[in-house]
C-alpha cells in the first residue's frame, strides 16, 4: 500500500485558497477508483516547519503532496506558530527530502512558482512536479483530480501527470503549461535519450517559461534594437508601463522574467500579480479588487496586509493607495554590489517603480 501525505498551509496573512475542496476531491477520486485499497491518504493542515519534518518521519509516505502558496525564490509558504507565513527555501527542502530518498517516490508541489523548489528536491527524489508560474485555484484542483485519477487507475507518474494536464485542458483553463514534471530514469519512466554527440552541449527541450540562461531563448528586435534591451531600460524609469501582447506560447512569460530579473539586479523589489489567482467574486466590486491588489502586494513583499487596520473607503489624494501601514515597513535595498552604505531607495518611494 502506498501512503499519500497531503500537506496544506494557508497562513492567515495570505489569500485564502480552496484547499479543503482540493483534498476532498483527491479523497473522493481515489475512493471511487478500482485500486482504492492500494492507497492510504494522510492529510495535515496548517503545516509548520516542524510539522513537515514530523509528518515525514511518522508516516514515511511514498507520495508527498503540498498544497498552498509559493513565493518563487523565497520558497514554499508554510505557517509559523502565530499562523503567519513562513517561507521555506528550496535548499532547506532538498536537505530534508534527501533523508527520505529511499522511501519517497513522488513529490507534487501544487503551489504558484514552486518549480524552483521542485528542482531542488529533484536532486534526491526521482519524480517531482512543480508550477512554473502562477496557477489559478480552479486549475490547481483540476490538475490534482486528474493526477490522482490516473494513479487510482494504475497509471505511472508520467501518465498521471498527463491526466492532470488533461483535466486543466478539458475545463478550458489557461494554465496548461504551468505544471512541470521533473523525472529521473526509474522503472516506470520512458527510456533515457541517446547520449549527446561530442559537439552537442546537452540540449534541453523547451517547454513553458524558458530559463534565464537557456540557449533556446531567442531575442526579438525592433528597428535593429533588441526588445529585451528596450524593456530593461524602460522598467527602471519611474511609473514605467510595459505592455506585452502576443499569442500563446510566443515567449511572453520568458520575456517578462528577463525584465524583472534586470529590475532585481538593480536592487528593486518585484512582485508578480496574476488575475488568474483571483476568484471570480473578487471582480464583482471595485473595493474587492483593490483590496485583493493591496493584499497580494503585501504578500509578495513578505509583509502583513493589515487591511482591517488601514483600509478606508475614502479615496486618497491621487487615488487609492495601500495605506500607511505597508510602505514604512518595506526595507530599503542596498545598492548593487552588496554595499550597505548609501543604499538605493525603495521603488515605492518614487511612486511607481514596483513591478
Amino acid at each position: 500500500m502506498k501512503k499519500i501525505l497531503i500537506l496544506t498551509a494557508n497562513p492567515k496573512d495570505t489569500e485564502k485558497l480552496r484547499l479543503d475542496e482540493e483534498v476532498r476531491e483527491i479523497q473522493e477520486g481515489l475512493q471511487r477508483s478500482r485500486r482504492r485499497d492500494q492507497f492510504e491518504i494522510i492529510a495535515r493542515w496548517a503545516v509548520r516547519t516542524e510539522d513537515l519534518r514530523r509528518a515525514l518521519l511518522d508516516h514515511e509516505p511514498q507520495i508527498v503532496h503540498f498544497s498552498g502558496h509559493g513565493a518563487g525564490e523565497r520558497g514554499l509558504v508554510l505557517e509559523n506558530n502565530a499562523g503567519r507565513m513562513q517561507p521555506v527555501t528550496g535548499q532547506a527542502l532538498a536537505r530534508l527530502f534527501k533523508l527520505f530518498n529511499d522511501r519517497i517516490e513522488c513529490v507534487l508541489l501544487n503551489a504558484c512558482y514552486s518549480a524552483t523548489q521542485a528542482r531542488s528536491i529533484h536532486q534526491h527524489i526521482d519524480c517531482v512536479i512543480g508550477m512554473g508560474q502562477a496557477i489559478g485555484d480552479r486549475a490547481a484542483i483540476e490538475f490534482a483530480m486528474g493526477f490522482y485519477d490516473g494513479l487510482g487507475a494504475g497509471r505511472t507518474y508520467p501518465e498521471a501527470f498527463e491526466f492532470g494536464l488533461s483535466g486543466i485542458d478539458l475545463e478550458g483553463l489557461p494554465d496548461i503549461a504551468t505544471p512541470q514534471l521533473l523525472l529521473r530514469s526509474v522503472a516506470d519512466s520512458p527510456p533515457p535519450p541517446d547520449p549527446p554527440r561530442p559537439s552537442d552541449p546537452g540540449l534541453e527541450f523547451p517547454e513553458g517559461q524558458v530559463p534565464l540562461d537557456s540557449p533556446f531563448y531567442v531575442e526579438r528586435y525592433n528597428d535593429q534594437t533588441p526588445i529585451e534591451a528596450q524593456c530593461c531600460r524602460e522598467i527602471l524609469k519611474p511609473s514605467a508601463l510595459i505592455r506585452i501582447k502576443a499569442p500563446r506560447q510566443m515567449g511572453k512569460s520568458s520575456l517578462m522574467a528577463r525584465i524583472l530579473h534586470q529590475a532585481r539586479q538593480q536592487g528593486y523589489h518585484t512582485v508578480n500579480l496574476s488575475f488568474q489567482e483571483a476568484d471570480d467574486e473578487i471582480f464583482s466590486t471595485l473595493q474587492g479588487l483593490l483590496q485583493w491588489l493591496c493584499a497580494s502586494l503585501a504578500y509578495g513583499l513578505g509583509l502583513p496586509a493589515h487591511l482591517d487596520r488601514y483600509w478606508t473607503d475614502e479615496p486618497c489624494p491621487g487615488g487609492l493607495w495601500p495605506g500607511p501601514g505597508l510602505l514604512p515597513a518595506i526595507p530599503r535595498n542596498p545598492s548593487p554590489g552588496g554595499r550597505s552604505g548609501g543604499g538605493r531607495r525603495h521603488p515605492l518611494e518614487y511612486r511607481g517603480n514596483l513591478y
